[in-house]
């Protein structure tokens, strides 16, 4: 398969040395010191960055794929942006096109609302105050007032939202648009308590090791278990609702 081209990379990067997972890791945690392998692996994952694959299928990583993974993180970083938005920016970028004038600025607003913004990657990013998160998550102030009296979000000592919370947040402000009110949502945390306990059970004893190693494949098969259960709670939910339907 041919490379994919990137504006943020150029012809010479072809002819340069590439690096490692762990090379590029000590290269971008100058200037975010949250970075980790587990992260950098997610990002590629999520089709934000192509490294190339040895025959023994080791990463290497080009002057380009660093210089995506630094525009990554500092949208993230610094403008609150969900990957969904940040891809497109990155494929716009890659087809020459300008980017939106909002993204500028090293100290923008937090986001607007975002239907399916996936508030990943927002280590870093200071705790919003209740109307900045209400705001960015499109709920009336009301609405998320409720949503922490019904135990679906939580505030720090001084009130503020960990921006980590907004996808919550979005998707209640979504299903209010249907009539579902937040009362009605502590169905969703009961079910989600009992199935983080089960996950609990099975990662915690590699949680327990002292190793980067071992807490790193811990991280992965937590995202994998969270994504597994989330494919599942879909799959079974959208079966029941076809059972609805036929006559």
């Amino acid at each position: 398969m041919p490379e994919r081209e990137s504006a943020l990379g150029d012809a010479a990067d072809q002819r340069t040395p590439r690096l490692t997972i762990g090379e590029v890791l000590a290269v971008l945690r100058d200037d975010f010191p949250d970075v980790t392998i587990s992260k950098i692996r997610y990002l590629e994952s999520e089709d934000l960055v192509h490294p190339q694959r040895t025959p023994s299928g080791y990463r290497k990583f080009s002057r380009a794929d660093v210089s995506r993974l630094r525009y990554v993180l500092a949208a993230q970083r610094d403008q609150y942006l969900p990957l969904r938005v940040i891809k497109e920016h990155l494929e716009a970028l890659d087809r020459g096109e300008p980017l939106p004038a909002a993204t500028g600025g090293s100290t923008p607003p937090p986001p607007a609302v975002d239907s399916d913004g996936d508030g990943d990657g927002v280590a870093g990013v200071p705790p919003l105050t209740a109307e900045q998160f209400a705001r960015a998550a499109g709920l009336e102030p009301e609405q998320l007032a409720d949503l922490v009296q019904f135990g679906l979000l939580a505030t720090d000592a001084d009130g503020r939202h960990p921006a980590g919370d907004l996808p919550v947040a979005r998707a209640a402000a979504g299903l209010a648009r249907h009539g579902i009110e937040p009362r009605h949502l502590r169905v969703y945390r009961s079910g989600v308590e009992r199935e983080a306990g089960l996950v609990e059970q099975l990662v915690a004893p590699v949680l327990r090791a002292r190793s980067e190693e071992a807490r790193t494949r811990a991280t992965e098969k937590l995202r994998e278990l969270a994504t597994l259960s989330a494919q599942l709670h879909t799959a079974l939910l959208e079966a029941r609702l076809r059972d609805l339907l036929r006559p």
